[in-house]
């Protein structure tokens, strides 16, 4: 349990510090883009590419807004039952969304492997583009690994003397 946590933490890492750079390089196409079409002409396919970016960082933030419980979280009704319901709840919650995500992650890759044998190509900039879906793959891939890990840790909860 603890391995697969450091793992999910290390990975969940690795995303964001990716999700991040990818977002200071929005942050200066669009500045850059503003100041060109202030003293020329815009900056071509920065919406394409914003497009692109903006899928990509969505999808590396999932799995650390999971990890870190930075998801918003309704439980109004929940807080009324038993910490036995409560516990049952939370683990369909966390098993069911994990498979959830990572059958999404598998036939997004499967979308991706369809671009990517038709030679599908972007309409602007002409770039290949299924490598930004298998980005958004491993982003919802990491957070079903978030999830499992959640769903293990309310299945096996820790003991009182355990670190």
């Amino acid at each position: 349990m603890d391995f697969l946590m450091r793992i999910n933490k290390f990975l969940n890492k690795v995303l964001t510090l990716t999700g991040g750079v990818v977002l200071i390089g929005m942050i200066l196409l669009t500045c850059a883009n503003i100041v060109a079409r202030q003293v020329y002409v815009p900056i071509q396919g920065t919406f394409e590419i914003m497009g692109y970016a903006g899928a990509v960082v969505t999808a590396f933030a999932l799995g650390y807004t999971q990890f870190t419980n930075g998801h918003i979280c309704v439980d109004v009704l929940v807080n009324a039952y038993p910490k036995s319901m409560k516990r049952l709840i939370s683990i369909l919650n966390h098993g069911v969304c994990a498979l959830f995500f990572f059958i999404v992650a598998w036939h997004v890759v499967q979308k991706a492997m369809t671009l990517k044998h038709a030679g599908e190509i972007s309409e602007t900039l002409r770039v290949i583009y299924y490598p930004f879906i298998l980005a958004v793959a491993l982003g919802c891939f990491i957070l079903g690994l978030a999830l499992l890990t959640d769903f293990l840790k309310v299945l096996i909860p820790r003991k009182a003397g355990d670190k």
